[in-house]
């Protein structure tokens, strides 16, 4: 009975902790994408040839978020009836958002106006065990476009293959 009740504080307390936590990490992506959404990505390969003159250079942005044990549990309980892992679609997301972000914070310090060819890699990290998740990493990168021509000259076809790859 006693180990009941601690299993069952401990879920709580990984309940309330993760979720405070996963709140506050959500704060944190709305104000800097709000702050970041001058610096477009695009999922283009080839770059129009309006944009050149232009400087490139790769840019990346790397996270790894861990999975607490409340998310494991229900999880758990999702793999013996089937259907949407929903505990685990937050963590994705917020990994994916963040990567992006340190993306776009890298092409921001290289003065970047666009970043091409963006692309995006997931992993997941276990911890030594077997057919479990102990994390998520997501890696984002592309091609940080340095403009040379005023950013006003570029055509309204070349604005039209921008796509925001953020939820509204």
């Amino acid at each position: 009975m006693v180990d009941l009740i601690v299993i069952i504080c401990l879920l709580l307390t990984g309940y309330i902790f993760g979720q405070i936590l996963e709140q506050r990490h959500y704060r944190s992506i709305r104000k800097r994408e709000s702050l970041l959404r001058n610096i477009p990505l695009i999922a283009s390969k080839k770059l129009p040839d309006e944009f050149m003159p232009c400087t490139t250079q790769l840019v990346a942005g790397n996270v790894v978020i861990s999975v607490d044990y409340y998310k494991k549990f229900v999880a758990g309980l999702r793999n013996l009836v089937g259907g949407r892992v929903m505990s685990y679609e937050s963590l994705i997301d917020r990994a994916r958002r963040e990567a992006l972000l340190r993306m776009r914070e890298a092409a921001e310090k290289l003065g970047a106006n666009y970043v091409f060819n963006v692309k995006m890699e997931t992993s997941s990290i276990s911890k030594g065990q077997r057919d479990t998740i102990g994390s998520v990493e997501v890696l984002a990168y592309g091609t940080a476009i340095i403009l040379t021509k005023n950013k006003s000259e570029i055509p309204e076809q070349a604005e039209a293959m921008l796509i925001n790859l953020q939820p509204g």
